[in-house]
């Protein structure tokens, strides 16, 4: 068990790299879940907070005794993510007196048809199609339709009204019980009305209100006649789903541009970026938000939390619960997070392939999964605010601050010979940290705040004590108005700071020797809609660098930071330029990097260069330096030379870390006129790709193969080597073991599966071991068509194969 949040070596600045205490998989049990839900709702949203005691929509936790303590292996996970409890005192009896009886005259309802397959209309309009459920989902705002099968045929003196009900104790006050009469205007938006009428079957179109409860509602129909009243027992199979609308212009996550959504609502798959600002790397992530059991799993998530019925309605609470959710601090969320660099308990981030496995075995077990990092907690978020019907995006940001002293600034401190004080860098910058865009509207801030809100799951600072971030108004971090909640100050320094290098002096104190202007959120990406191409995004959340509405929002914000003065001692003489070259280096092989200095003055010039070298997290936390290099260089008037620093695989093979990621800090000293270099430079070792091919056509429901082919680039063996495949529409989250695999050694392995969906579709296969991470492949598989069309579902019910031993196919040489 980790000491505390930031006990984790590899995220926080001002830890040293040493042999880390692996995170517990499993945490602690909650010794009581009610009032520490109430602590949550009153620290993260002050309005949900003010309840009653006896207010029931609080609820216990779904499932009653599933909680951290104990396993619960009963619970359905086709069905069962939202709330599948029913009132007691609702749908045990047929009648109003609940004895059963069923009086000659009344107006009995023999069944329900909610036309809830995908092929049938409301799918199809509401965009749900893709769902593997055989249940009706629905999205707010926009009308379905249904059909009401009667003991006679329908008379317009006959009263007849349609009930939803959600929770523990459903109030039509609080939106958790829906009543709709039909052929009646509604209040709210809700109303039914009769389309046709035929013998005993009676059509109805009924209108949900946009600004419903989002979540999965018991559904019954009363009839009431003069001979009593009747009600349709409640049936599971005639649940309703109901979820946010970007298509419906009343829906205030209402998303006008239908390529926008088809990307940002419906894509199963997509690119997230990391590595760093000059060698960006790309991976598939499977989203798979329409996969069977993952809208439970969204469910349960606000389940989980406590959060009331009442206010699921509300996107900016929803999508703030989901941010504190999908992390495990304070609330045994989704994921743990996990930086330090052991990974022997869980799952090493780097293998994950999808959001998939990681929700359904939160639903599954009700444990959080071990373990994810910033690209994790993005591709879970991105999967649940999509499966509830949030257009959201995945966003990459390079050079990342993260600011522990508010004070907008990234301070680096040196000893008096430049040497990095790393027990004094708290403050820290990540080569790339990933988090989400949602779309909604604003109407809890001034307008001109609508459109992207940032969502961010990564666990880094709490945000009203709770460790959540968001959502945040893209624009209010543009112009710097780091006032406007939720947390945008802690945004704004990531996508805006500059980096301040200060030299202690001979009196101990320190003096600003340099700043790095510019040097923070640099690149902000994220994947282009309608293809795989990279789109840059920093014009969103930053106005031109130098202009004039850029240097109006730094100064916004730097006014309500904790030191607004701190350029007050900077010097400028910069008579020597200094760049830092490095080769586009593979894992595995000898390096070079080299320092470009140039003279830039009319007189000569001596400079006295340091050069140091460690390997790196990518969080910008630092490991000890393993190779050091000074030189004194002369330079002409006008005159370049370069000062090269070789690095054998040997070197840096026993320090790597995650990412494979290196750290030089240059310094130097100008003789002539006491100008102070200082440069911190950061790049990466590529790993290989996996080469998957398709061994024949895809068909639904008829089994398909594909090839594995990988490359060992290390001259040491593989251990303990894990593939993970995955694919929605294709195949499920499976896990391969295959072993161990000879240094720079070739292998070779087949896979079947069975497409349950047709179209374009996406296989993701990564491969782990301990030696060797961050290597993934994928390949699209367009899917045809089953004869006679429709979908095969048999084994998208299934469980994710786990732990299967697999034989090489082949093996080669280098």
């Amino acid at each position: 068990m980790m000491d505390g949040p930031r006990s984790d070596v590899g995220r926080w600045g001002g830890n040293p790299l040493q042999p880390p205490t692996t995170p517990s998989p499993e945490p602690e049990p909650e010794p009581d879940r009610r009032s520490h839900r109430r602590g949550f709702w009153a620290r993260c949203c002050g309005c949900c907070s003010c309840r009653n005691v006896a207010d029931d929509d609080w609820g216990p936790e779904p499932s009653g005794s599933r909680g951290r303590g104990s396993r619960s292996g009963g619970r359905r996970t086709d069905s069962g993510g939202s709330d599948s409890r029913r009132p007691v005192s609702r749908g045990s009896g047929v009648n109003a007196a609940g004895d059963g009886t069923i009086r000659e005259g009344m107006l009995v309802v023999t069944g329900v048809d909610l036309l809830s397959s995908r092929s049938d209309q409301n799918r199809r309009e509401h965009h749900t199609d893709e769902f593997e459920y055989d249940e009706l989902i629905v999205r707010r705002g926009q009308p379905f339709h249904i059909v009401i099968l009667l003991s006679r045929p329908y008379e317009s003196s006959d009263r007849i009204t349609l009930e939803l009900l959600i929770g523990n104790n459903p109030e039509v006050g609080k939106g958790t019980h829906v009543i709709i009469p039909v052929g009646k205007g509604g209040s709210g938006g809700w109303k039914a009305q009769v389309t046709k009428a035929s013998g005993k079957d009676l059509n109805l179109r009924v209108h949900t209100s946009p600004n419903a409860i989002i979540g999965k509602f018991q559904f019954t129909v009363r009839t009431h006649t003069d001979a009593g009243e009747f009600q349709l027992p409640f049936d599971p199979r005639n649940e309703i789903y109901i979820l946010f609308n970007p298509w419906c212009p009343e829906d205030i996550v209402y998303v006008d541009h239908e390529d926008w959504r088809q990307e940002y609502v419906l894509n199963e798959s997509g690119r997230i970026y990391y590595g760093t600002e000059a060698q960006i790397g790309e991976r598939t992530w499977n989203y798979g938000q329409f996969d069977h059991g993952v809208l439970d799993a969204c469910l349960y998530i606000l389940d989980r939390r406590g959060m009331p019925y009442g206010g699921r309605g509300d996107p900016v609470n929803v999508s703030r619960v989901i941010s504190a959710m999908v992390n495990s601090l304070d609330d045994n969320g989704v994921l743990i997070g996990n930086w330090s660099g052991d990974y022997s308990q869980g799952t090493n981030p780097s293998a994950w392939v999808g959001s998939v496995e990681i929700l359904l075995s939160y639903l599954r077990t009700g444990y959080s999964v071990p373990y994810g990092q910033c690209w994790v907690f993005a591709g879970v978020t991105t999967t649940v605010l999509r499966c509830l019907g949030l257009a959201a995006r995945t966003v990459t940001n390079f050079n990342s601050a993260h600011d522990t002293d508010t004070s907008l600034t990234m301070d680096i401190y040196f000893d008096e010979n430049m040497k990095p004080l790393e027990h004094l860098n708290h403050d820290s910058v990540w080569n790339f940290h990933v988090w989400n865009d949602c779309w909604m509207k604003r109407p809890d801030l001034p307008s001109g705040f609508d459109g992207w809100q940032v969502v961010d799951a990564t666990p880094q600072e709490t945000s009203s004590g709770i460790f959540c971030c968001g959502p945040c108004s893209v624009e209010s971090v543009k112009n710097g108005l780091v006032y406007m909640k939720y947390d945008t100050p802690f945004i704004f320094a990531e996508v805006n700071s500059d980096k301040v290098y200060w030299q202690r002096q001979d009196d101990g104190s320190f003096k600003i020797v340099y700043v790095e202007e510019k040097a923070i959120g640099s690149l902000i990406v994220t994947k282009a809609i309608g293809s795989n191409m990279r789109e840059d995004v920093t014009h969103t959340y930053k106005h031109p660098e130098g202009s004039e509405a850029e240097r109006k929002a730094v100064e916004t914000a730097a006014a309500h930071g904790s030191k607004p003065n701190v350029y007050a001692t900077r010097d400028s003489a910069e008579d020597v330029a200094m760049q830092v070259e490095a080769q586009d280096a593979v894992m595995g092989q000898d390096l070079t990097v080299s320092v470009l200095l140039t003279n830039r003055s009319s007189s000569r010039r001596t400079v006295k260069l340091h050069l140091y070298l460690s390997v790196t997290f990518y969080t910008g936390v630092t490991g000890t330096i393993f190779k050091e290099t000074k030189k004194e260089v002369v330079l002409a008037p006008g005159a370049s030379d370069h000062v090269a620093m070789p690095v054998a695989y040997k070197e840096y093979q026993p320090h790597l870390v995650d990412q494979g990621a290196m750290l030089l800090n240059v310094s130097g000293h100008v003789k002539e006129n006491g100008q102070v270099l200082a440069k911190q430079h950061t790049f990466r070792l590529r790993t290989p790709d996996l080469s998957l091919t398709l061994l024949g056509a895809a068909v639904v429901g008829q089994e398909c193969e594909v090839q594995i082919v990988f490359k060992n680039p290390l001259p040491v063996t593989l251990t303990n080597v894990i593939f993970r495949l995955e694919g929605s529409g294709l195949q499920r989250p499976k896990i391969l073991n295959v072993g161990d695999i000879g240094g720079n050694e070739t292998v070779t392995l087949r896979q079947t599966f069975v497409p349950v969906r047709p179209g374009p579709r996406q296989l993701i296969a990564s491969l782990d071991s301990p030696q060797l991470s961050q290597v993934h492949g994928v390949i699209q598989v367009d899917v045809a068509p089953a004869t006679g069309g429709g979908s095969f579902f048999s084994d998208a019910r299934g469980d994710s194969h786990s732990g299967e031993a697999i034989p090489m196919a082949s093996r080669g040489g280098a």
